[in-house]
Order: C-alpha cells, then structure tokens, then sequence
C-alpha cells in the first residue's frame, strides 16, 4: 500500500504546474476569434417597447438639432430651439426629459450634450448657414 502511496504522490508531483508558471499564465493573452469577441457586443434580446421609444425620441432631438442648427425662421427654428433647450436642460422630473433618456439607453447626457455643443461651435463658426458656403464659391 506504501508502495503505491508514494507511485501516486510521484504522478500529481510530475502533473502538478509549478507555481512560476501559474502566475506566467495568467499574464498571457487568451485567443479569441473575431466573431466570439463581436458575439458579446450583440444584443441577445430586442430592446423592450419603452426603451425603443426612448430611443426613437433622443433620435429625433438629436436630429432635429443638427438638421436645423441654421434656421431662421419659422418651424425649423421652432424645431431648433425646442431640441436644444431639450438637450441644455437638467431636469429630470418628466420621464422623457433628456437626462432620463439617455440614463434609460446607457448612455452618459453630458457626454452627448457636450458633443452636440461642441459640433455647434465647429459648425456654427465655420459657416453662418447652407447657403454661405455657396455664395463664397459663387464669389470666387
């Protein structure tokens, strides 16, 4: 029985990794395949009723700010002012305001409200509407 004691002592001996070599593995890379690394990213589920709609609202005051950045008048100014006093806004006590939208999406609103402004700067220093481009080439 010893004798076998010592033959099976000697087999997890010579299985057994040394401690050197745990800790080096765990600082090697894993090998992942393209498609195994995007499978994670994918959503699994369809984003419930309520979360589309969310979505679908941030889409329309993200859009209606940038499609009438250069209005002057009328409804895109309209348009234009209710998107960006809806993206300025802080408050989060009616269920759609922006804050709560983008908490609902997983996305950070001063990020984004930072972006937005920022793109406003770029492209409200650059040009003072769609037609100024056009009448400098015209000029030319």
């Amino acid at each position: 029985m010893e004798a076998e004691r010592e033959i099976a002592n000697k087999e997890t001996e010579a299985t057994e990794v040394p401690a050197d070599d745990k800790v080096a593995s765990l600082f090697q890379p894993d090998t992942l395949l393209p498609a195994q690394f995007f499978d994670n990213f994918r959503r699994r589920t369809f984003l419930e009723a309520e979360k589309r709609l969310m979505l679908a609202i941030l889409e329309d005051g993200v859009n209606s700010y940038r499609d009438n950045l250069f209005a002057t008048a009328g409804k895109k100014k309209r348009d234009f002012d209710d998107a960006a006093a809806w993206i300025v806004e802080h408050d989060r006590d009616w269920v759609f305001s922006f804050e709560n939208v983008c908490d609902a999406l997983g996305l950070s609103p001063d990020y984004l409200r930072q972006g937005l402004l920022r793109w406003r700067e770029q492209n409200g220093k650059s040009a003072r509407g769609p037609g100024a481009a056009r009448a400098v080439r015209l000029a030319s």
